[in-house]
């Protein structure tokens, strides 16, 4: 490590097999928590390169437990978090109303570390119970389209740095590994960014990994469409902005947008968004993200027909009704 960090402070940049085994090293457990640290610290100094990204997301999908999903036309819909806007929970929304919309969802999530509600506060507030069986997940995901992986049960190689992350407080190049190790390798990926830079690495690794890909980023800093203002996306199709107009939807408030101060609160939102019983501002970001989701998976779309169907999704109450059967299936 002493060399490495010496190398790296010298303004060198690893390649992608030298990132790769540093991380499985950090996995293996053979440095201490002061080292990790000051390794993770090189990356918030400088921008990470897409060899190193790329090196250390080989190394975790391959130390991770996989699961099987390959017979489905899968998506996961996650954001980086880390942009300290302390929204609800809208990408974990818009995987529901994706379920409900007919498109199988792996959904890849973790406690929250820059926000009071991460995805698997929302899940295990709502009594899912985490699981990396692949049989109570294939159940799930065939019954209620849906499922959902948290991420310490699949990549035991992040136990090494998870008391780090949390004594540093501040986005790690983790941050960045999350959106992008879901452990079913999913067919479809749609994620959201915090910068344009972290959009740029993501689409020079996604397009190497063969699949369908949609990166977002509200460029007020939001990584999702907040419909606070215009926002960028790039996919393996096609890259443009968008603006609150193009989903048919005026211009939101960031206040619109709060999820609170406890996971609570966050689930007080959730439901409401489910129930139809929330603000316009909440039901359409979340619409308007899912939409994006269907244009990912099924890129021909266009954008109206895609906002029609995840409208329809959530109004018609198939997306309460897809949270609903997930969770009566953990309470069995």
């Amino acid at each position: 490590m002493k060399d490495t960090l010496n190398y790296l402070f010298a303004g060198h940049n690893l390649m992608k097999e030298e990132a790769h085994q540093m991380l499985v090293r950090i996995a293996e457990g053979q440095y201490s928590d002061s080292e990790i640290a000051s390794f993770l610290t090189v990356f918030r100094m400088r921008r990470i390169t897409a060899a190193e990204l790329a090196g250390f997301r080989q190394a975790l999908l391959e130390l991770c437990v996989a699961i099987d999903l390959s017979e489905y036309n899968t998506i996961d819909v996650v954001g980086t978090g880390g942009d300290g806007k302390d929204t609800f929970n809208i990408s974990t929304l818009s995987a529901f109303v994706l379920a409900g919309a007919g498109i199988k969802v792996t959904k890849h999530g973790n406690y929250g570390l820059s926000s009071v509600s991460g995805s698997s506060n929302m899940f295990e507030y709502f009594g899912y119970q985490f699981s990396n069986d692949q049989g109570k997940l294939s159940r799930e995901i065939e019954e209620a389209g849906i499922c959902f992986f948290h991420a310490p049960l699949f990549h035991p190689a992040m136990k090494s740095v998870g008391s780090v992350r949390k004594a540093l407080k501040v986005k790690t190049l983790f941050n960045m590994m999350g959106p992008i190790i879901n452990p079913s390798f999913p067919k479809n990926q749609m994620v959201g960014v915090y910068d344009l830079d972290v959009m740029d690495l993501y689409h020079e690794v996604f397009r190497e990994s063969g699949q369908n890909y949609l990166i977002v980023h509200s460029l007020d800093g939001y990584d999702e469409i907040s419909l606070t203002g215009d926002a960028r996306f790039v996919s393996n199709q096609t890259e443009d902005n968008l603006s609150p107009a193009d989903f048919g939807f005026l211009p939101v408030k960031q206040e619109e947008l709060y999820g609170g101060e406890t996971v609570a609160d966050a689930a007080k939102i959730f439901k409401s968004v489910l129930e139809m019983t929330a603000t316009d501002a909440q039901k359409n970001v979340v619409i308007a993200n899912t939409a994006l989701g269907i244009r990912c998976v099924y890129p021909e779309k266009s954008l109206a027909d895609c906002v029609a169907e995840a409208s329809e999704s959530l109004k018609s109450g198939k997306a309460l009704a897809a949270f609903k059967k997930l969770m009566e299936l953990n309470r069995k």
